[in-house]
């Protein structure tokens, strides 16, 4: 099986896409500057950059000005949904309308502490509906809390273009029904660790056109014998991963589905430009 890298040093026609990161996160401050080239030399051709929280819905809109391979996105993670100010909505649709972006990253989460899940699953209709209205595909992150996903995506309309269960880690048995709710799962370096293996199994049972590939960056390293690309380790001494690991996950995927590297690429590409256009 080729690797990406051998495979890009003589096929430089198709492009990767990492489905989901956030360069604005200040963790990352150090490579942007070299980015760019860093992308060009792997054939990474187009990165959808997520933003968490309104305090930096702006700083992706920008950086999707400054680089042209970010498409931005914006959305409250239920992790920021506490510090909201009361006009957070208009203030997410004034984003998605003045930088050309999706919805995202949004969701459900029974992990975080002190939690209000009531209020969680307000914000995440809310936000869902708003990416029907403006008919833009959303980047979903779920844990802890399947079965309420579920039930949200089977009562709410949902954007035509399908939604992203992004780093999709739910039941292997769920998968069905959210392929026929038109949903995509992105797999993420982070199941690439030998302990993962639920994850693996339930990526082979995945249909092959609903699957793209992520790396979260700054978050969900990849294994250490498997990190190309490592970075120092933030100020609380947790592990940073660096965007430019894309090219492995594609590498460890492809492995995982027992398919050539090249087929993956051509495949998630063809996923990405179906979703996210």
């Amino acid at each position: 099986m080729l690797s990406v890298g051998l495979y890009f040093n003589n096929h430089w026609s198709v492009p990767l896409y990492d489905s989901h990161l956030h360069l604005q996160d200040p963790r990352l401050q150090s490579v942007l500057t070299d980015l760019s080239k860093t992308y060009a030399s792997m054939g990474v051709e187009r990165v959808v950059v997520n933003g968490t929280e309104e305090g930096d819905w702006e700083g992706v809109g920008q950086l999707s000005e400054l680089f042209p391979f970010i498409k931005p996105a914006f959305g409250l993670h239920p992790s920021h949904i506490f510090d909201r100010s009361p006009h957070w909505l208009g203030n997410l649709e004034y984003c998605i309308d003045h930088y050309n972006g999706y919805v995202g990253e949004i969701g459900l989460d029974r992990w975080i502490e002190n939690y209000d899940f009531e209020d969680q699953v307000e914000v995440f209709r809310k936000q869902l509906r708003l990416a029907v209205q403006k008919k833009v595909p959303a980047s979903i992150h779920c844990l802890n809390a399947w079965g309420k996903m579920l039930e949200i995506l089977e009562e709410e309309p949902l954007p035509s273009q399908g939604v992203l269960l992004h780093s999709y880690n739910g039941p292997i048995e769920m998968v069905p029904q959210l392929v026929e709710l038109g949903c995509y799962f992105s797999f993420s370096g982070y199941f690439l660790l030998d302990r993962k293996t639920k994850a693996q199994a339930t990526f082979q049972t995945i249909p092959i056109e609903r699957i793209l590939v992520e790396t979260d960056a700054p978050d969900q390293r990849l294994p250490e014998d498997k990190d190309e690309h490592p970075l120092p380790l933030d100020e609380d001494g947790k592990a940073v991963n660096h965007p430019a690991n894309i090219s492995v996950v594609y590498d460890g995927l492809a492995k995982i589905l027992k398919m050539p590297v090249e087929k993956l690429i051509d495949q998630v590409a063809e996923n990405y430009r179906r979703l996210f256009g």
